[in-house]
């Protein structure tokens, strides 16, 4: 750990939330960003449902809709979708995926991949992996055609029904697929129909390659604490989903870098330098995160958060992002959910305590905002939210 120091600066939760917002492009949209500047801001914007990211990026982007975000990701290209922290998939800017995958690649792997009863040997794993760096060299592939490419490449066990789905089988190589996306061999396409394809960031991106481990994991440490920190690194292992050991170990490397704080009297770590706080705390902000917002993901000590009653409302058994979450003054506050049907866009809000009328007015005007992005006519419905998480 990087050495203590005599003449710590003691920070408070309120001072570091509307740093955090701030920077988030939260507390208001980030003047002169595109959707590459807010997903680099972000380390990331969560994609798995690729609604829920549109909305992340665009909220932060004065004046952007989700076609700001389409444009960006699959005609300008600043954009690429991939797997970011916790080997989920997310929007990635493209300047910075030399940078990912330099960091992932050189993470420890936390599921053995070769155990006796595994899926693939370590000489298949990296048979598969240089078969997709050719198959998809010059392709976009949709998933079926992508099996049938690689078992004409490296041969037919590569495509046995063996590793279980949420509905089937999954193909032999799928298992391979996350270390493939670390590695920087394979990326997501654009949509073909209703079906994901699969590409080379190498073609995606011409003159990409992996950063080495060296410049790549301190870039990612750093990142993640100038927009989230102060952090410890048991907090920084939590967003990777990553060993403590690892990045306890990972920031003692870094020396003189980073610089201890206290944040209401816990220590944590922040880049060095890197202290300033803004004057005015969080006030009178409401926004509608969706789900598995960066911000609620990311951001800790997350009982400060989620206070009280938000972290059994709006956490799902402590696991921030299942919920879309209503924020209130940089606090979670509640939980929504939005219902679309044609271009009606049905939003659901429920505040854990009653709103003032001033709440109420900055709530519509969000409700509005959502509608504008998302490119549909919201109607606003303050009450229970009955969906459960991530529905």
């Amino acid at each position: 750990m990087p050495k203590p120091q005599a003449d710590v600066p003691r920070l408070t939760w309120a001072q570091v939330s509307a740093r955090r917002l701030s920077r988030s492009g939260l507390s208001r949209p980030l003047d002169g960003a595109d959707a590459q500047d807010v997903v680099s801001a972000l380390c990331g914007a969560h994609a798995q449902v690729m609604s829920a990211g549109e909305l992340s990026v665009a909220m932060r982007i004065p004046g952007a809709t989700r076609a700001t975000v389409r444009d960006a990701l699959w005609t300008e290209r600043t954009v690429v979708k991939s797997r970011g922290a916790r080997g989920t998939v997310h929007l990635l800017a493209a300047r910075d995926l030399p940078l990912w995958t330099g960091a992932l690649s050189a993470m420890p792997q936390t599921r053995n991949m070769h155990r006796a009863d595994g899926l693939l040997t370590p000489e298949q794993t990296e048979e598969v992996i240089e078969g997709l760096r050719v198959v998809l060299a010059d392709a976009e592939m949709t998933a079926d055609e992508l099996t049938d490419a690689l078992v004409e490449q490296v041969g037919s066990w590569a495509g046995d029904l063996v590793m279980e789905a949420f509905q089937g089988m999954w193909p032999r190589w799928f298992e391979a697929m996350d270390l493939a996306t670390n590695r920087g061999v394979l990326c997501f396409g654009p949509q073909r129909g209703r079906k994901v394809t699969y590409t080379s960031p190498s073609r995606w991106l011409p003159g990409f390659a992996p950063a080495p481990a060296a410049l790549a994991v301190p870039w990612l440490v750093t990142s993640y604490l100038r927009a989230y920190g102060p952090a410890t690194p048991q907090h920084f292992a939590r967003w990777l989903a990553m060993p403590r050991r690892w990045a306890t170990e990972t920031f003692a490397a870094l020396g003189d870098t980073l610089q201890e704080v206290e944040l209401d009297g816990t220590p944590c770590w922040t880049v060095a330098g890197d202290t300033a706080m803004p004057e005015a705390e969080p006030r009178e902000g409401v926004r509608l995160l969706p789900y598995f917002d960066a911000y609620a993901i990311a951001c800790h000590p997350r009982e400060l958060l989620f206070p009280g009653r938000a972290a059994e409302r709006a956490l799902a058994g402590g696991q921030a992002g299942n919920y879309p979450v209503l924020l209130i003054d940089g606090l979670a506050a509640g939980v929504w959910h939005q219902r679309r049907s044609g271009r009606r866009i049905h939003i659901t809000v429920e505040p854990l305590s009653p709103l003032t009328a001033r709440q109420q007015r900055l709530l519509e005007d969000e409700v509005e905002r959502v509608g504008v992005i998302m490119e549909g006519k919201p109607e606003l419905t303050v009450g229970t939210v009955t969906v459960g998480p991530h529905a």
